[in-house]
């Protein structure tokens, strides 16, 4: 039950790029997966979410135990959403699936699920799924609990809810955070047992830094940070600038990760253009100026509870 393990599933943004040149990094868009005691916590659902569901249908097939997964969701660009239609634990009805993710244009989590599911651009629709799904829609004032021994969820505003939950539940904090166009997109930190991971996919940096991003990453063991450009020189080239692309560059994540006091920064969101060795350059770079860093890739597992 002291279990605390992270996987990356797929670490590209944009769109997925299959081929020889992304064998070691890989080419699947966004998905993290944890498992934290029994319970399964998944960050968004790009591509990478599909060889997950495989790997959940495997053990439920082996064990007999129903699949009960938390799915967050960052916001709803296709890089972070085009994998659930292919999830197969949704389709079980022995699963249920406790989905949590933003309101944009006023519109839920339930209705822009359905949306991305909806003939003709699906041949699946969201109310077909055979799964129990309970969807919540998050504004960035929440907390998420998750027994890590059922992995079943609640959620509370800490506005006003003060009093401490059971320390053994798992907590996952939201903040809302709006360098990502056009409606923002969540921040989570997931703690178990004195341990706290940062996701911060799909994020700019700021001149002195994402303040609120540096006090919501305080003193993390993990910190996930987008690092879609090269370096600085891609991010703001004169004739091909990404500023106000939504995303970082490395030295913006370093300056958040030193200030917030990360343990470890891990480079992720990457371009899509970039090869395995382009990305390993970064990383490389990076090093220097933080070394406790590494460049996502697929398949990369980080143990917490060694």
């Amino acid at each position: 039950m002291n279990k605390f393990m992270i996987r990356f599933r797929g670490v590209r943004g944009s769109f997925p790029v299959p081929g020889k040149n992304t064998l070691k990094i890989g080419g699947n868009t966004s998905c993290v997966e944890f498992r934290i005691g029994n319970a399964v916590i998944i960050i968004d659902a790009g591509t990478g979410i599909i060889s997950l569901g495989e790997d959940l249908l495997k053990e439920h097939f082996s064990t007999g135990q129903p699949i009960v997964a938390t799915i967050l969701f960052s916001h709803m660009h296709h890089d972070h959403n085009q994998g659930f239609l292919f999830f197969k634990p949704a389709y079980l009805g022995s699963t249920t699936l406790h989905i949590f993710g933003p309101t944009m244009f006023e519109k839920g989590m339930e209705e822009m699920l359905s949306q991305i599911m909806r003939p003709p651009f699906s041949p699946v629709r969201l109310e077909d799924l055979n799964s129990l799904r309970l969807i919540h829609n998050l504004r960035g004032a929440e907390e998420i609990l998750v027994d890590p021994e059922t992995g079943n969820t609640f959620f509370r505003n800490i506005h006003h809810e003060q009093e401490n939950p059971d320390k053994n539940l798992i907590r996952i904090f939201v903040q809302k955070d709006y360098a990502h166009p056009v409606n923002g997109v969540l921040f989570y930190r997931v703690e178990w047992q004195d341990k706290k991971v940062v996701y911060a996919s799909d994020t700019e940096g700021y001149v002195g830094g994402n303040q609120k991003l540096i006090k919501f990453a305080k003193d993390a063991d993990v910190f996930i940070h987008d690092a879609q450009y090269y370096m600085d020189n891609e991010y703001a080239d004169i004739m091909t600038s990404k500023q106000g692309y939504g995303h970082s560059s490395p030295e913006m994540a370093v300056g958040v990760a030193q200030k917030a006091n990360a343990k470890r920064l891990v480079l992720y969101h990457h371009d899509p253009s970039h090869d395995d060795e382009k990305i390993e350059e970064k990383e490389k770079d990076v090093q220097r100026l933080f070394p406790n860093t590494i460049a996502a890739y697929e398949g990369l597992i980080i143990n917490l509870s060694e």
